[in-house]
């Protein structure tokens, strides 16, 4: 399923949004400037490589110019191809906008970048071996979908749904929409504890547990950082 805009208006401009659109569109214009050698060289720098972060973790050199913790924030800005961008740009642009309005700029982004690093911890504490590099903004994003889905159930997406060879829109409460992506995720990254398939970052796939951490943090640190407050708007007509 492919969410077209949801029907949820905002109060307030989302700057940071679209800051950090621009931002994960300027990374991925630098990554598509590098020739190949470079490009894997650039993402085992800068995205995380979970065996390098267990060993920085247990206090072993990585020989690394830059802690390895710090991959934990640039990597949110890389991305393995123009669909891995659009499509984690698509969703940040239709469900961040209303976490925003609901947290104010300061906060959302402080709580993007902790959904973020949260999420690719909790990719790391499965795969902790692993020596393929996971990247992407899909775990900040995520923790972006489970305020949303806490503070708007009943928001309204409209949403392309496969069809053999047609894809008719549908509104489709927020509340099952994100719900059933969240429980896609949790499915596919316990069917990666079973076999070895193309699920899962381990194998170069998707990061499922980042999706499903990033989602379950978000819904934790979201009504602690104010989720459910009333905004500055909303205040001036009480």
């Amino acid at each position: 399923m492919v969410p077209i805009r949801d029907n949820n208006p905002t109060t307030i401009t989302p700057y940071v949004t679209f800051g950090l659109i621009a931002a994960n569109v300027l990374a991925f214009l630098f990554e598509a400037s590098l020739p190949p050698q470079e490009l894997d060289g650039f993402f085992h720098l800068a995205a995380v490589v979970p065996r390098e972060l267990t060993a920085s973790f247990a206090g072993i050199s990585v020989n690394q110019p830059v802690p390895e913790w710090t991959t934990l924030i640039t990597s949110q800005f890389l991305h393995g191809g123009i669909l891995h961008l659009a499509g984690n740009m698509l969703f940040l642009w239709i469900f961040g906008n209303n976490v925003e309005d609901r947290l104010g700029h300061v906060k959302y982004l402080i709580f993007y970048i902790t959904c973020g690093v949260l999420a690719a911890l909790t990719q790391w504490f499965f795969s902790q071996n692993s020596g393929i590099p996971s990247l992407g903004a899909s775990g900040a994003i995520a923790g972006v979908m489970g305020a949303y889905i806490l503070r708007f159930p009943r928001a309204e997406v409209l949403t392309l749904v496969p069809l053999g060879l047609f894809f008719p829109a549908f509104r489709i409460p927020a509340f099952y929409f994100l719900g059933f992506w969240f429980l896609q995720q949790a499915f596919y990254g316990l069917a990666s504890f079973e076999a070895p398939t193309n699920i899962g970052m381990e194998s170069g796939g998707i990061a499922y547990w980042a999706h499903a951490g990033g989602f379950i943090f978000g819904a934790i640190l979201g009504p602690l950082l104010g989720l459910f407050e009333p905004t500055p708007q909303e205040n001036s007509y009480l």
